[in-house]
């Protein structure tokens, strides 16, 4: 496995609505696989394989991050920001950061000390407004740096443990090795189906990539790639698990915002079985992914599903996801591609 390439995915930047340096580095790698690349207008990459036949297949794995925005700077200095995505605020205490401003600067989060909080307050949770970034810098150097609506992402270096890999934003940077590399594997192979691999923008805060490309491209099929809960952790019972690392790449029956089409669920386990590679099956009750915006934005709707990465401690900077969970899901996603219009996709 090419874990320098997954290291850099996981590491770039890239905010939603601020994608440009993750962006740049993705289009380095799909141009010599595919034979077009374009980027529309929303920022999202379009890494197209022309296919034999008339039907088209869009496979989308989001690039941007939560990440935070400046909305104010103090006289002296400290910063307060807005969220870009979903945040537990207890998961921000004692974090760095990156700021985005004329230079990379960076911050860490702060909030008051405990030592001068009366009783009530210690035994409230922390709210997203408890919190400010302090960066060090006299407030004469921040005003130089940093101005409002500037982007800030998370700081946090790439690692392995055991067969798994940790970092920040490992939602969604695997699904963008995934796709990656799935195209790798396609390099130089006939396709009937004309392939169409989105990276898309601006997910973490509504689908809003996905919506946009999904109607321009029009795909006749959908798969998205995501992170999913991986909740096999002390305390949980069995029905909470959703996922569990290490038993395979996850087959999406539906989310927040999505039920899968059955006849693509059906489908990728057919393929999964009959390629002898290790799944399991995803049932998540809240959330929502690009699936949505495949499944419905395409004219007349697609024929949607999901290949989903089980990740343990999601929107936080300790993402934990399995080597051999990630590979499953490239083979499932190759051979996915390979067979998608030898199926029989009629209503039965």
């Amino acid at each position: 496995m090419n874990l320098d390439l997954l290291d850099k995915l996981c590491t770039i930047p890239g905010a939603p609505g601020f994608e440009q340096r993750i962006r740049e580095y993705v289009i380095s790698e799909v141009t010599p696989l595919v034979d077009e690349v374009t980027v529309d207008p929303m920022g999202s990459i379009h890494a197209i394989k022309h296919g034999k036949g008339d039907k088209k297949v869009m496979i989308a794995a989001h690039m941007d991050e939560i990440s935070f925005i400046v909305t104010h700077i103090d006289d002296q200095g400290f910063i307060r920001f807005h969220t870009l995505g979903g945040f537990d605020p207890k998961t921000l205490t004692a974090q760095r950061v990156i700021i985005h401003g004329k230079e990379d600067v960076i911050g860490v989060m702060g909030t008051k000390p405990i030592h001068v909080m009366q009783p009530e307050e210690r035994s409230k949770a922390p709210k997203i407004t408890d919190f400010f970034i302090d960066t060090g810098l006299t407030a004469d150097e921040v005003n130089r740096l940093i101005r409002v609506g500037d982007p800030i992402t998370r700081e946090r270096e790439f690692i392995e443990m055991g067969e798994n890999i940790n970092c920040k934003s490992v939602d969604n940077r695997v699904s963008v090795f995934i796709l990656i590399e799935a195209l790798k594997a396609l390099k130089g192979k006939q396709t009937d189906a004309s392939i169409y691999g989105v990276f898309t923008v601006q997910e973490e805060i509504g689908l809003r990539g996905a919506i946009a490309s999904a109607s321009g491209i029009n795909p006749d099929y959908g798969i998205n790639l995501d992170v999913t809960l991986a909740y096999d952790l002390p305390g949980a019972q069995p029905h909470e698990k959703c996922t569990a690392l290490g038993e395979g790449t996850a087959i999406k029956v539906m989310d927040g915002m999505t039920v899968c089409d059955y006849r693509m669920v059906r489908f990728m386990q057919e393929q999964a079985e009959k390629a002898k590679i290790k799944h399991q099956m995803e049932v998540l009750t809240a959330g929502g992914t690009d699936t949505a915006g495949i499944q419905r934005h395409s004219n007349g709707g697609a024929i949607a599903g999901g290949i989903s990465i089980p990740c343990r401690y999601l929107h936080q900077v300790i993402e934990m996801a399995n080597k051999n969970d990630i590979q499953n899901s490239i083979d499932l996603l190759v051979v996915c591609l390979q067979e998608i219009t030898n199926y029989d996709w009629s209503f039965k």
